[in-house]
């Protein structure tokens, strides 16, 4: 799986660690802990509010790369708490290591789908304003957990 002289996956400490960050963004924009692990839909609107005030224009690469993070952690955190999704290991030998972790659930038609949240939040920056409800919904939509709308009618 890992390449050689790459590090092993650690699936557990990428877990704790994403989980880690996201209540820490809630925590750090006003929303407690016990608030944000009851319903992860609460800190929409403390982080809209802070990514749409984000200088980004001004921002450095380091700054982007914590942005992505932050808002990967809480894509996936949404995911797994809202429809039981979870983080899995898989073969990439397109990345460094040769692996990466993405997010894996079975759909409202039975698939099972899987999603990088990277590449969500990725695709959120070339759109932007960033909005944190198009985010996830995009998500939503990539895993088949949620029906498509028919704006035809």
């Amino acid at each position: 799986m890992a390449r050689p002289g790459a590090p092993e996956p650690d699936l557990e400490r990428w877990i704790h660690e994403g989980r880690r960050t996201v209540i820490d963004v809630a925590d750090m924009l006003g929303v407690p802990p016990e608030v944000y692990t009851r319903d992860p839909l609460t800190l929409i609107p403390a982080l809209q509010n802070y990514v749409s005030r984000l200088p980004l224009t001004q921002f450095e690469q380091s700054d982007w790369i914590t942005l992505q993070s932050d808002l990967m952690a809480y894509v996936a955190d949404v995911l797994i708490q809202r429809y039981g999704a979870r983080w899995i290991v898989v073969d990439d030998s397109t990345t460094p290591h040769g692996y990466r972790y993405v997010i894996e659930v079975e759909g409202l038609d039975g698939q099972i789908r899987r999603i990088d949240p990277v590449g969500a939040v990725q695709a959120e920056f070339t759109n932007l304003p960033i909005e944190v409800t198009r985010m996830l919904a995009s998500a939503e939509l990539t895993l088949r957990l949620t029906n498509e709308v028919d704006e035809q009618r």
